[in-house]
């Protein structure tokens, strides 16, 4: 007789059946080797219990169906319209094989920044492909592989500028025909850094004043002009000439580089990548020869691997932040790298051919509406464009708007008597139509067919001419490449990537469906507010959150990376110390603080003082009393990471906060480690003024092979005043393009909060510091672990101390590279404590993997023990060799090791086993032969003999 037996299993439960990778048998089985009764026991053991907020997360959570029923009430609020707005957004239409088979694909959307470049050819491909398009477009020869956007890329250049230039000047130029938004942030960056802005006419530059100009190109209003007298009047006043373009008007405009541009700067959003009601999307930078290795952000290369093939690497990686910390000339260090991929494959699918005839297509398609608009009689400008015209309309301004609005169309106000109309590629007859009968004009508009372009402005070299760019572009075979791409790189699809402070945690399906649904892709960020109150709900409900997590008062959303975040946050707090007309600026930071601190605080020209650490890992509190009190009234600010980036809460982080306060500093608690905080510790509540989130950490917005990111800052009430303005309003302290940086992404954490619930988000955070605690149980007899914490705990992360193989010639590359064999990203390197690992496991990984990655750790360390007594020489061993290829498996075999311990380590899979395309990279040889675009085909043919 069958009884019936109620089911104690959920499938709703989307935090305990879905996100949190160990069931509640394998926490037992874990809790056993860690030691403690049950979890809350072991937070008790970890967390230090004065620092613990008093009041759970309590709202409820949603399953997965309830979630998308939810996204899509509120993607009804938004109204999908038209958008002609332009200023630096455009609609484009993203071919459904890459939206497929990149954007909605985990193998590209699951990938992490490309340090470890034997696993990640896929994606250094696809970026390199990215630096070669924008090389061509520009005219310039080397271009890096990406930045946050247009307003933050030229904001970054006028900083290479004062670097690289010659001239003296204090001064910067900026043409008034830049976009509002890029002004905004123009004026933002050079605030603190002393520097003067100087916004005019181009016909007022006086090149002697300045050491760097900025011009659009084409123009915010159309206007489209050779910039080769400017440039060449900069150079012989030894300035610098920027100029900030669109990548599709270059199809057809003669390129910067051929005016004399150094530098060029801009968005190549309209290659493919939706509005997105700001972002992401991938902004580039592009610059003469001589000024490559002045140039922020990454940069790949090309190189060689140990058996001498082609191997690409990112180059000149030493600029990373991380690593030059308060020598570092700029704190990027995230690219938007997936819209860059995006990008890139918008080019190969279309070829040169393809782009030129959509931009001619654009063109015409311009010229038609100007047209038909002065054949009507309006005063259209300017007589030479691209894609966008301004009409004046006078005092019918407002009836203009509203009546193209009741067609479905968005147009640009301009100041108070005219409207801009910007045309793109998903612009068609019936647009044109509904645009023109918004003016009255009911008459069928007459295809123009000569270009309103000057014979002297069109372009007349070639772009794109490399293979890649005009491969069969039959689906069929660009399918194949974007997996062909895919295969060749180890994304969190495949295993779990143990990096420390970087969190690769689950990013569900159900958290980024909406990304791609039109209600929010499509939607301009100026677009008029009724139109986007289903963002607004968004917004407001994500901060409401963030804030019962934070402790804080209030948010802002514009910051578009962690980095920025933390660059926004000081601002805030240097803003504050300014109304209250005190001038300080001294900032502290511990060296166990997140690297890119320094950087943050320099761009904010503050006085880096750093601080000791105690033998324990903690903050130094002596060494910290001294220098808090030397500062004096001029200290502004100290920056922590708690827990700590040693991986330790330490007990005296209220103390510290106390003595910043007391000589007048704010605190900013970087939001790095959050993952070990949610539920259990609001930084706001002890002691924090400021902090940052990356919801590209904490919050399940993916990594994307190194971008996109969001870095919200949640700050208490005193500073709440001071927070990033809309980038509209040029003098509001804008810290990026669009008002709430790349909204789009936002969905992604609100979703990830919402089917979490406060419950699950704290059962995460608990789980998180038993994945890290339990790895650490299991190695520290084969690899000693720093830092334990005074209760002999760790936090969210551990630190493996690989030092001591040095002395038998082992070093922590060689254990990075073995683990490639076993089928694992290497955790973070040599960061923060050179010649270590930091691994952090996440809350999302099984017990299976987790001891998957454990028996390949202990395979490693016999390997090194056989190496310390001398059983085989280091030189000889299977870590000196890693990684293996398949090409090393079937070549002829005369190594002091078997194939079979070569290539298949214990931990590794044997059907399903990754092979790394290429052996292990030399990153000397990459840098000392700089190659930074796609080499021609004999270049290959090289590589091979």
């Amino acid at each position: 007789m069958t009884r019936w037996t109620p089911a104690d299993y959920n499938p709703d439960d989307f935090a305990n059946r879905r996100h949190i990778g160990p069931s509640p048998a394998e926490m037992t089985e874990m809790l056993k080797v860690v030691g403690a009764r049950d979890l809350e026991a072991l937070i008790d053991q970890t967390v230090p219990a004065e620092i613990r907020q008093a009041e759970p997360l309590d709202w409820p959570a949603l399953s997965e169906a309830a979630l998308l029923a939810r996204m899509r009430q509120v993607a009804a609020r938004n109204k999908v319209m038209t958008s002609l707005i332009g200023q630096g957004y455009y609609g484009t239409f993203t071919p459904p094989a890459i939206q497929r088979n990149i954007l909605e694909n985990p193998a590209w959307y699951t990938a992490y920044t490309p340090y470890q470049p034997e696993i990640a050819q896929g994606r250094l491909e696809a970026l390199l492909n990215y630096q070669t398009m924008v090389s061509d477009l520009t005219g310039l020869p080397v271009a890096n592989a990406s930045l946050l956007d247009e307003a933050t890329a030229a904001a970054e250049a006028m900083a290479m500028a004062q670097r690289v230039a010659k001239s003296k000047a204090k001064a910067f130029f900026v043409s008034r025909n830049l976009h509002p938004q890029t002004i905004a942030v123009i004026r933002t960056r050079a605030l603190p850094l002393g520097i003067e802005v100087i916004v005019d006419d181009p016909e007022a530059l006086d090149p002697k004043a300045v050491f760097g100009a900025i011009f659009q190109y084409p123009g915010t209003h159309g206007h489209i002009r050779d910039l080769s007298a400017e440039c060449a009047a900069l150079h012989d006043a030894g300035a610098v000439a920027i100029v900030a373009t669109d990548l599709l008007a270059l199809c057809l405009l003669k390129e910067p580089g051929a005016m004399g541009a150094d530098i060029a700067i801009g968005s190549s959003q309209r290659f493919g990548v939706p509005m997105g009601f700001g972002g992401p999307h991938a902004a580039f930078m592009a610059c003469r020869d001589e000024m490559k290795r002045a140039m922020p952000g990454r940069i790949v290369g090309v190189s060689v691997d140990a058996a001498g093939n082609k191997a690409y690497r990112l180059a000149l990686q030493t600029r990373e932040q991380h690593i030059r910390r308060e020598k570092a000339t700029s704190n990027v260090c995230t690219a938007q790298a997936l819209l860059a991929v995006m990008a890139s494959f918008y080019a190969v699918f279309h070829g040169p051919i393809g782009l030129r005839a959509i931009a001619q297509r654009v063109h015409l398609n311009a010229v038609t509406v100007a047209n038909a608009l002065r054949a009507a009689g309006a005063d259209v400008q300017p007589d030479a464009f691209f894609d966008t015209i301004t009409v004046r309309v006078g005092v019918g301004q407002a009836g203009i708007l509203a009546a193209a609005e009741q067609r479905g169309i968005n147009l640009r106000k301009v100041g108070r008597d005219r409207v801009g109309i910007s045309v793109d590629e998903t612009t068609d007859t019936g647009v044109i139509a509904r645009l023109l009968d918004a003016f009255g004009i009911t008459e069928e508009a007459v295809p123009a067919e000569a270009p309103a372009i000057p014979g002297e402005l069109l372009r007349d070299s070639d772009y794109l001419t490399h293979p890649v760019f005009h491969m069969n572009r039959a689906e069929s075979e660009m399918m194949r490449y974007m997996r062909r791409l895919s295969d060749r790189d180890l994304a969190l699809d495949r295993a779990m990537i143990p990096l420390g402070s970087c969190t690769m945690k689950l990013n569900a399906a159900a958290e980024m469906m909406p990304v791609t649904w039109p209600e929010f892709g499509a939607l301009h960020p100026f677009a008029p507010p009724a139109q986007t109150e289903g963002y607004a709900e968004v917004i407001a409900d994500l901060t409401r959150m963030l804030c019962e997590i934070t402790g804080y008062d209030a948010f802002s959303m514009q910051p578009n990376s962690g980095a920025q975040g933390e660059y926004a946050g000081l601002l805030t707090i240097q803003a504050w110390h300014r109304s209250r007309g005190e001038d300080r600026d001294i900032c502290l930071i511990p060296v166990s603080a997140h690297g890119t601190n320094p950087a943050s605080a320099q761009m904010c020209g503050m006085k880096v003082v750093v601080v000791k650490s105690a033998p324990n890992g903690d903050i130094d509190l002596e060494d910290f009393t001294r220098k808090a009190a030397d500062a004096g009234d001029r200290l502004a600010a100290v920056m922590i990471t708690y827990p700590s980036t040693h991986g330790v809460f330490e007990d005296t982080v209220r103390e510290v906060c106390r003595i910043t306060h007391d000589h007048g500093g704010q605190v900013y608690i970087d939001g790095a480690n959050m993952n070990a905080l949610v539920g259990l510790v609001k930084p706001g509540e002890i002691g924090g003024d400021v902090s940052h989130l990356n919801l590209h950490k904490t919050f399940a917005i993916p990594h994307g092979g190194g971008g996109p990111g969001m870095g919200p800052i949640g700050v208490k009430a005193h500073l709440a005043p001071f927070l990033p303005a809309d980038p509209r309003q040029e003098d509001g302290g804008a810290v990026s393009a669009a008002p709430y940086g790349s909204a789009s992404i936002l969905l992604i954490s609100w979703a990830y909060c919402l089917m979490m619930g406060g419950a699950g988000l704290t059962q995460a955070t608990r789980v998180a510091i038993l994945g890290a605690n339990y790895i650490a149980a299991r190695l520290k007899a084969a690899y000693p672990v720093l830092f334990m914490g005074n209760r002999g705990r760790v936090a969210h992360e551990c630190i493996l101390d690989t030092r001591p193989f040095a002395q038998h010639g082992v070093t922590v590359d060689d254990i990075a590279k073995r683990l490639i064999d076993n089928g694992f990203h290497a955790p973070t390197m040599s960061w923060p404590v050179p010649g270590t690992l930091m691994v952090e496991p996440t809350e999302s990984e099984t017990k299976a993997e987790l001891d998957r990655f454990i028996t390949a750790m202990l395979a490693i360390r016999d390997e090194i023990t056989d190496v310390a007594e001398g059983r085989i020489a280091a030189a000889d061993s299977p870590l000196r060799h890693a990684p293996h290829t398949v090409e090393n498996l079937v070549a002829e075999w005369d190594r002091a090791y078997s194939r079979e311990q070569g290539c298949f380590p214990p931990g590794a899979f044997r059907v399903d086993k990754y092979w790394p395309p290429v052996g292990r990279v030399d990153n000397v040889a990459g840098d000392r032969n700089l190659i930074c675009a796609c080499p021609p085909l004999e270049v290959y043919a090289t590589a091979a003999e």
